[in-house]
């Protein structure tokens, strides 16, 4: 393999592992929206519970809908956020290998002649 093919490899790994950080932020959005829903949902069914605000079955039955849908999000989003980092985990560990496979060449500091 050439350098420039190596190179071109390192480059579309880079993207991959950008692409995937991008999943992984909007996992971490998912799983704060899940943690406020299951947080909303167990308010609210506390609230018809305890009768405060004259809310009905049907404020109940929302609630908890909303509770596992939160609970299923987040379990499904957890998931996939342990999965994408291990992906960029791996991406990375690659690039460095390649990258350590070029032949580098150390660039010395000379000092500039003033004219």
């Amino acid at each position: 393999m050439t350098e420039d093919d190596l190179t071109d490899e390192i480059s579309d790994i880079e993207d991959r592992i950008e692409a995937l950080a991008e999943i992984a932020e909007r996992c971490r959005k998912y799983i704060l929206a899940s943690k406020i829903a299951i947080g909303g949902g167990a308010a609210l069914l506390l609230i018809t519970i305890l009768g405060l605000l004259g809310t009905g079955q049907t404020a109940a039955l929302g609630s908890i809908a909303l509770v596992l849908g939160g609970i299923v999000s987040l379990g499904s989003n957890v998931s996939t956020l342990r999965q994408t980092n291990d992906a960029i985990s791996s991406a990375e560990a690659l690039r460095s290998r390649l990258i350590g496979t070029i032949d580098l060449r150390v660039v010395e500091d000379t000092p500039m002649k003033l004219v």
